[in-house]
């Protein structure tokens, strides 16, 4: 409930968001860290309540009409008008006149239920058709929204035969079609913000079961966001414990299945797992394998990959050097050398004669070196020196084959210096021999035995080779048996002992975001519960008249999960005790209606509207008489309407002169149901005038001022009612259109704002309405505004007559 209304209401200011107030203590608490407080206001952003309303794409509904037929008592299609806009109307009628029909069918049509309905028989619901107009059963519930589109129609029609919730449902906004009610969208709001309250309900509030006014009253104030924030934190605590725990729980049980494996690897990793706090670094590396560590798996693999020429290749080479040796061996003999000698002694003499000509031999004197000599010396020439070439040639070929035959090998490879563990699995002592042979060879120098050596070599290294890498074959094979199903194990564990080592600043967080929001929930709920507890205290207090109970603090005990319930310090003669069990039905009621209203009359609340049935029911006429003042105050800021067969409310408003319509609802037969307008603010302002000129004891000039008051009076009424009609039929929101009426202070501005709008000036409002309907207008207005200074003339009774007739000017 606004705090604008009336200053004596009581009303407290409007719950502020929780997510503000959780801000607020957040920021004044010195011990809270920006990481702690992040955490809790991201849990409480976790949810969409808190938002729900302003999500919601209707607010500040008001009801326009009800419009019924064939649906309980009434039979042929009724409409109760309403006017939109703040203000009390009550519909009045005795039993059975269809009047609670109409309050029925609006619930029904809103929300799909009835809380009247609940728990009665099921003759109780099936009976909901009219007997005279059942088969064309139909509700329609023309609302007032803000917004560019504000006028919005709901729509629940039924075929014939058709059962109460096969109803066709629907909701329009014109000029757009119908489409199907949307009943997700509202059923959140509805049930938060529930603006109906029937006689059987009232009751209920107070001795229904505990945990539903404390679950309502939690969720009105946002409190089971915070309760879904300590849940979500909490998750999330156990969530991460649940981590750390099993990421402790499955180290120890590898450090458990590490222990009887004879592997080096398990061995080492066992003792990096084994610390409470292990070096997560180190045992990654451990994992995935160290290159520099000969000994272990890796220096196996690495025998096993060792490979030898092949003996195809040696023996091919061996037999090159066979051959190359053969050939040079043939042809190299002792005449072999003395050829050399001739072929360079005439090469020589060749030369000597090229250069002197015919001459006699200058070794024996005896020969002559002619061209006979010459031709023969030829032939000699080109026969030694293709012997030497052959020769050489041999040489040659026998230099490349020892020089394949040295490539052949290499040196002792470092893959043969594994140091076995203990025990000794793997010896490479006899393939390092043999291959020391084996590299001896890459500096051998040609001999006749070069190419057995070579042969012999490479065979025994073969061996030792072939023999060492099946031992190798075998021990890794045994080595991976018992270290392999190990391995994904360690790396599924290093993964999750990573984020637990990462989310470890989080968890620290997580708990001191707990115990935070735990420590602040009793004082959230306090001043959560604070507005809605002064309103309740003030309803109460004006509707206990003469009791002597007194309501005090209202609190929320409990959690969910746990017993839940709503703590009311209710006393009587200031004694303390079980109140409730000596309060009498008309305290419970006025009891129940304290905590009704403050729920349904929320600022965040997008139903402007509260439809309350037969309240009066069981009240005294002190209680009538609160109840009467209660709902008037309420009726500033929000639209009241009331169904009672009891008489005495509508009394209690006419002689303490509320503000207030009233709806007289009469039934006839075959169920035809009539409304009609019994009294309204205007109607009563004209008959109080009507009275005053009846009243022979007041003096004329008294009675004339207190008769043009009552046509002012009536003036402003009609101004404000067509102002609040005019304004949010033009989708103003109810705030601005309140703020507006408020700001008119005069009659004349009160006038303008109904005629004109929110862009007119008074100085303006002569002419306008003189344009509008004539000068008429002008003079009673003026007359009426004019007090005891209302021109000679002018009859009282003719002013009350111009008075009416513009009235219901404004009214069309």
């Amino acid at each position: 409930m606004q705090t604008d209304a009336h200053p004596d209401t009581g009303r407290a200011d409007p719950v502020p968001r929780l997510g503000e107030v959780v801000a607020r203590r957040l920021a004044e608490d010195p011990a809270v860290t920006a990481e702690v407080a992040k955490a809790v206001l991201r849990a409480l952003r976790g949810g969409e309540s808190e938002d729900q309303a302003t999500e919601f794409d209707d607010t500040g509904i008001f009801l326009k009409a009800i419009t019924v037929r064939g649906f309980r008592g009434i039979g042929p299609e009724a409409t109760l008008h309403v006017a939109p806009g703040p203000g009390l109307t009550l519909v009045v009628g005795r039993n059975g006149s269809g009047k609670s029909s109409f309050a029925e069918a609006a619930e029904l049509a809103l929300t799909g239920g009835n809380r009247r309905w609940d728990g009665r028989s099921a003759a109780w619901r099936e009976g909901w058709r009219n007997l005279h107009d059942g088969d064309a059963a139909r509700i329609e519930l023309d609302l007032l929204t803000t917004g560019n589109a504000p006028e919005l129609t709901i729509v629940k029609q039924w075929r014939p035969g058709a059962d109460l919730s096969a109803a066709h449902w629907t909701e329009q906004r014109p000029p757009t079609a119908a489409t199907a009610f949307a009943t997700e969208k509202w059923a959140a709001l509805l049930e938060l913000y529930r603006p109906f309250l029937s006689y059987s309900e009232l009751g209920a509030l107070v001795d229904g079961k505990p945990s539903d006014l404390f679950d309502a009253l939690h969720q009105l104030l946002g409190l089971d966001e915070l309760t879904l924030a300590q849940e979500r934190i909490r998750s999330r605590r156990l969530e991460l414990e649940r981590a750390v725990r099993d990421s402790r729980q499955e180290r120890l049980d590898l450090v458990s299945a590490l222990a009887p494996v004879a592997d080096d690897r398990a061995i080492r990793m066992a003792s990096l797992l084994r610390p409470a706090q292990p070096d997560l670094t180190a045992i990654g590396r451990e994992l995935h394998g160290n290159a520099e560590d000969p000994s272990g798996p890796a220096g196996l693999r690495a025998i096993v990959r060792l490979v030898l020429p092949s003996g195809h290749r040696v023996a091919a080479v061996a037999e090159r050097l066979e051959e190359c040796g053969a050939v040079l061996a043939r042809d190299s003999t002792a005449d072999a050398e003395a050829d050399l000698r001739v072929l360079e002694l005439l090469r020589k003499a060749r030369e000597h004669v090229a250069a002197s000509g015919d001459c006699e031999c200058p070794v024996c004197g005896r020969g002559r070196l002619d061209d006979v000599w010459a031709r023969a010396a030829d032939i000699s020439i080109a026969t030694l020196g293709a012997r030497l070439d052959a020769l050489t040639t041999a040489r040659t070929e026998l230099d490349q084959a020892v020089h394949a035959a040295r490539a052949l090998p290499n040196h002792v490879p470092p893959e043969l210096d594994f140091d076995p563990r203990n025990p000794p699995t793997v010896d490479t002592e006899a393939v390092r021999a043999a291959w020391v042979e084996w590299a001896a060879l890459t500096t051998a120098e040609y001999s006749a035995e070069l190419p057995d050596r070579l042969r012999w070599a490479h065979q025994r290294l073969v061996d030792q080779l072939e023999q060492l890498q099946q031992g190798t074959r075998k021990e890794l094979d045994r080595l991976d048996e018992v270290w392999s199903p190990l391995v994904p194990r360690i790396a599924a564990w290093l993964d999750g002992a990573k984020q637990v080592a990462a989310r470890a600043g989080e968890l620290r967080t997580v708990k001191r975001a707990e115990d935070w929001l735990k420590s602040a929930t009793a004082g959230l709920r306090g001043e959560r519960m604070a507005p809605l507890e002064t309103t309740a205290r003030w309803v109460w207090q004006t509707l206990r008249q003469q009791s002597n109970v007194e309501l005090g603090a209202i609190r929320l005990q409990g959690n969910a999960g746990t017993a839940r319930r709503v703590l009311l310090d209710v006393t009587v003669d200031d004694v303390d005790g079980a109140a409730l069990g000596v309060m009498s039905q008309g305290e419970l009621h006025a009891l129940g209606l304290s905590l009704f209203l403050p729920r349904a009359t929320v600022e965040e609340s997008p139903f402007r509207f509260v439809m309350i049935d037969d309240p009066v029911q069981a009240m005294d006429p002190a209680k009538v008489d609160g109840l009467a003042r209660v709902l008037a105050a309420v009726a500033w800021t929000r639209q009241v309407v009331v169904f009672t067969h009891d008489e005495r409310l509508a009394e209690a408003v006419r002689r303490m002169q509320l503000d207030a319509t009233v709806l007289e609802v009469q039934r006839r037969e075959r169920s035809v149901v009539e409304v009609r307008v019994s009294s309204d603010p205007i109607r009563r302002y004209l008959d109080d005038a009507r009275s005053l000129i009846r009243t022979p004891q007041l003096p004329p000039a008294i009675a004339d001022e207190l008769v043009a008051s009552c046509c002012r009076s009536a003036i402003e009424a009609a101004s404000l009612a067509r102002a609040r009609r005019n304004l949010l039929a033009g989708g103003m929101d109810h705030r601005v259109v309140e703020r507006h009426i408020e700001g008119a202070h005069t009659t004349r501005a009160m006038v303008a704002l109904a005629v004109m709008g929110v862009s007119g000036k008074v100085d303006d409002l002569n002419k306008h309405l003189t344009g509008l309907e004539g000068r008429w207008v002008v003079d009673v207005l003026r007359d009426a505004t004019a007090g005891a200074h209302v021109p000679i003339g002018r009859g009282m009774r003719e002013l009350i007559t111009d008075t009416e007739r513009f009235v219901a000017w404004l009214a069309r």
